[in-house]
Order: structure tokens, then C-alpha cells, then sequence
């Protein structure tokens, strides 16, 4: 409705309050939306919305993978300890 409403430039003034008291819901909470609409249809710079959930899958994989291999280098360093001490 939004992006509608601001190609006519008679109305483009306002039109995110206007739209945002007929829907019921804060203009800020609906411009955030439009630009990411925006943002996700190539019109706006920005990181879309598939990109931002990929980066977070990524990260959160990083994180458990850091994880994992800090593990193994533990359980690498007692074993390696256990190897050097003498055999009674």
C-alpha cells in the first residue's frame, strides 16, 4: 500500500502516518517494514532479509564449530599429558 501510495506525488507526503493509523499499527513499525521490503526487492542498499538469516546460520555455526574444535584441543592436551607421564 505503502509503495502505491508514494508513486503518486500528490500523496506522497505522510502517506506512511496516513497508512499506519488505517492499519491500525505504529508508523515507525511500518516505515521499518517498508524499508525492508525495499531493501529485499533491490530498491534500498542494504543486506536482504535471505542474507541476514544466512549470516546467522553461518555465525551460529562458526560459534559451534570454534566450539567443537576447543574441545578437542582439550581432550587432545590430556591425553598427550597422559602419554608423557611414566607407567607405574
Amino acid at each position: 500500500m505503502v509503495l502505491g501510495a508514494r508513486r503518486d506525488p500528490a500523496g506522497a507526503v505522510g502517506v506512511i502516518g496516513r497508512i499506519a493509523d488505517q492499519l491500525g499499527v505504529h508508523p515507525e513499525a511500518l516505515r521499518t517494514w517498508v524499508k525492508k521490503a525495499e531493501t529485499d526487492a533491490g530498491e534500498r542498499p542494504g543486506t536482504t532479509s535471505s542474507d541476514a538469516e544466512r549470516i546467522a546460520a553461518l555465525e551460529r555455526e562458526n560459534r559451534e564449530l570454534r566450539r567443537a574444535n576447543q574441545i578437542l584441543k582439550s581432550a587432545a592436551s590430556f591425553f598427550a599429558a597422559e602419554l608423557d607421564r611414566p607407567s607405574r
